[in-house]
Parts: structure tokens; sequence; C-alpha cells
């Protein structure tokens, strides 16, 4: 088919994830065709560096050999069987991979199929574990202000992102919600008063749940050891159990494998998604300590009803062993300091543009605030974060904004040189649209 035979069908029976079609409509998409390392070709044959890793996912660039190869050997075998009163090889070792590299609390794993389901299955853990531990009252989670978590109403529930959340107010439980920083902003002062809230109404709590350092979604806010650690304490120091969701922060992205790994205080449930697999097959995991799992085990009405048919999709275990391989084989991690000093040497020019608000950055997750010279919010109506977006784009250059944050995403993999022309990119299209 021609790029405008396909262009015409996507605007006839594609309802995208996200999107305002009354504006997606008025242009033509643009529509990926291949991908190798990290660009993307379009179906006009025009190259893209993938400057999100296809929305977090591509840890380790596109068409990674040894992924793929694991895949392929694994399709020779069984694509599919189901882990309802089964198991399989590549669950086993990866269930034990995940185990062996996690915060030394976690002895267990819960496979299911993406970054919303695994938060749903920590939230449906810790309630259950808690009325099972015979904690009747604790029936409430804590969650942070402006959090992301995911789709499904349980995860929505614990969100705090007004515009993708406020329709569903009617359907959603409610949830302490705790003032975190923008950008270690008054981290002291916002700790303490979160600790208080925590202690007045801990007794009440299931749980804790918070994205670890990096509040993705609400437009990359990113807050210290220094607020989580005091944070965290004081909910366990409650009896409520502490909810870690890694799918965006983990597998690298803050410098370490888990963002965890930076802090004191380790969880009772970690939720995993996202480069798992490295963008290959829908896999995603929640890992638990064995004090939760022993809440679920003896009488029947005990058990977790819950489940997915593809979870723990061998094909997919097969991926995300062959991506965490890829860890070791390539030094990755060994590798981040020396790439996220290099990108934020490259950044700092963009921090002193007059339209750039704020440069928040951790590891190779980058978050970048558009406003007026001012300091004032961009009217909403304006997308200036589509816009300049959009300007990137035709520099060769894919991102994706949040709001009016542009958001850098590499893969841990992409060299110096395509960090170099990500971030110049990325300068040229906020300056071609800021001075019109």
């Amino acid at each position: 088919m021609t790029p405008s035979e396909l262009a015409a069908l996507d605007h006839q029976h594609l309802w995208h994830p996200f999107t305002q079609h009354a504006l997606w409509s008025k242009s033509e998409p643009l529509i990926i065709a291949s991908a190798s390392g990290c660009e993307l070709v379009d179906v006009r044959g025009d190259t893209y560096l993938d400057g999100v890793s296809s929305l977090w996912v591509g840890v380790h660039g596109h068409g990674h050999h040894r992924v793929d190869a694991a895949i392929r050997k694994q399709l020779a075998c069984v694509a599919h069987s189901t882990f309802l009163g089964l198991s399989h090889e590549p669950g086993i070792r990866l269930a034990a991979a995940l185990v062996e590299r996690s915060p030394s609390r976690l002895t267990r794993a819960f496979f299911s199929n993406s970054g919303s389901s695994a938060v749903e299955v920590a939230l449906k853990m810790a309630f259950q574990a808690q009325q099972q531990w015979g904690n009747a009252e604790r029936t409430r989670f804590a969650s942070l202000r402006e959090a992301y978590h995911g789709d499904t109403l349980g995860a929505v529930s614990v969100g705090g992102i007004d515009l993708f959340h406020r329709v569903y107010e009617p359907l959603l439980f409610h949830t302490l919600q705790l003032d975190a920083p923008t950008f270690r902003e008054r981290e002291e002062a916002l700790a303490e008063a979160a600790v208080e809230a925590i202690k007045a109404q801990g007794e009440s709590l299931a749980a804790l749940i918070v994205e670890p350092l990096v509040q993705g979604a609400a437009g990359m806010r990113m807050h210290s050891p220094a607020y989580l650690n005091p944070v965290l304490q004081a909910a366990r120091d409650a009896g409520a159990l502490i909810i870690l969701d890694e799918v965006a922060t983990g597998f690298g992205r803050t410098g370490t494998l888990f963002a965890a790994e930076q802090l004191k205080v380790q969880p009772d449930l970690l939720c995993l998604g996202k480069g798992l697999t490295n963008g290959t097959l829908p896999l995603s995991a929640t890992l638990a300590s064995e004090q939760v799992f022993e809440a679920f085990v003896g009488k029947p009405e005990h058990t977790f009803f819950h489940g997915h048919t593809y979870a723990a999709n061998p094909t997919a275990c097969a991926a995300a062993l062959a991506c965490l391989d890829v860890f070791d084989a390539e030094d990755t991690l060994e590798r981040m300091p020396a790439r996220s000093a290099f990108l934020a040497n490259r950044l700092a020019g963009l921090a002193e543009l007059p339209w750039v608000h704020q440069v928040r950055q951790k590891g190779l997750m980058v978050g970048i605030e558009i406003r007026q010279p001012d300091g004032a919010p961009h009217p909403p109506e304006l997308r200036m974060g589509q816009q300049i977006c959009q300007a990137i784009r035709r520099h060769g250059v894919i991102i994706r904004p949040l709001g009016d944050v542009l958001v850098l995403m590499p893969a841990l993999a992409m060299e110096e040189e395509d960090l170099d022309r990500l971030v110049r990119a990325t300068r040229l299209g906020l300056m071609e649209t800021m001075r019109g």
C-alpha cells in the first residue's frame, strides 16, 4: 500500500492512545516501517533518531541480535503455554533472574502483560495481604501528587494527574495524596509534611505506592533519596506495605538496574515493565517479598484470584532473559555514568535559553520544561510542547512531549554522537518554534 493509502485507513479505522483525533486527522501520520539500533525508518524511507526509545521500552536499541535470536529460538519450541496450572522453563528462569537482581526483600515474581497490570496486581496483593493478616482497617493507599501508575481503574485511583484522571472520579477509590518536589525543591519540608500525614493516617493504610526518584508521566518530576527515604520509612513504621512502581525507572534508566538500589528502604512489592523485553513483546512483573507471598498460602479462600491469559508468555520471557544478559555482555550499567555525564554536558546550554524554565535529568531520563521568558506557563491551547516536537521531527529526531515538558529518553545503548544529535535537534526545534 502507498503511504497515502495507509494514512487514509489510519484516519478511518484507528483510535490511537492519548490522542485527540480532531487534531490527528488534520495531518498525515508518521508511519514506521522498520527500525535498527536507535533509528526508525518510515514508509517513505526517511530516517529518524528514536529519542524516546519507543515510549521508554527499547533500553538496548531496536533489533538487538541477542534478544531477537532468543525469540526465534523460543518460537521453535513453543510460542505460548498458559501459566495457570502449568509452568515452563523461560518463566522459571526469568523469575529466578529477576529475584536475583532485585532488592533483597523480594523472592517471588508474578507475571502479567503491562505496567498498568503490574501495578494493579501489586495493589490487590497489598490489600488482600493486609486483610488476611487480620488488618481489616487497612483499606487505603497513599501515593504522591501528580503520580501516574497506569490506566486500569486501580492504577488510576492511585494516580494524581488531573487531566488524565478527573473524568473517572466517580469510579475511583480515594487515596492519601502526599506532596513531592518537582526537582529537589523544598525536599526536607515536603518530606516532613508527608511523614506527618502518614503518621496521622497510618493505621488505615494498606500500602504506599511511589515512582522512585522520577515521576515520569508527570513531566519528569524528580526527587532524591533524601526526600523518599524518610517517607518510605514512615510508611513501614506505620505498618503499611511499600510498593515501588519501576515500570519507567527500572532497567538502568536512573543509572542502576533498579532505582530501588539507590534507596535505604526497600520495597515489599516492585512493579516492572517497559524495558523488560527491550520493547519486543508485552510482559510485566510484580515482584513480592516472601512475607507477602506467605499471606496467600494455606486456605483456599486466601488464593490470589488474579491472572492473565498471556501472563509469562514463554516467548516474551525468553526475550526478557536475553535482555538481562545484554546488560552483562555489554557492560551497560558500567557505561551509564559516562553517558549520563555527556548528556548533562550537552543539555547545559539548553538551560540558558530564555524559554527553558528547567532541565531535569536523572541518568538518561530528561525533562525540559518550556515556559514564557517571564516564567509564566504557555496557554494550554497553544500546545507548545507539541509544536516544538513537530519542529524537532523536521530535524530527524522523534521525541514526545508531556504537556509543555519535552521528554528525552534515549536508549541506554545510544552512543555519544547520537546523544549530541538528539540535543542539537531539540535546541533547533525549540529555537525555531519560539522565535516564530
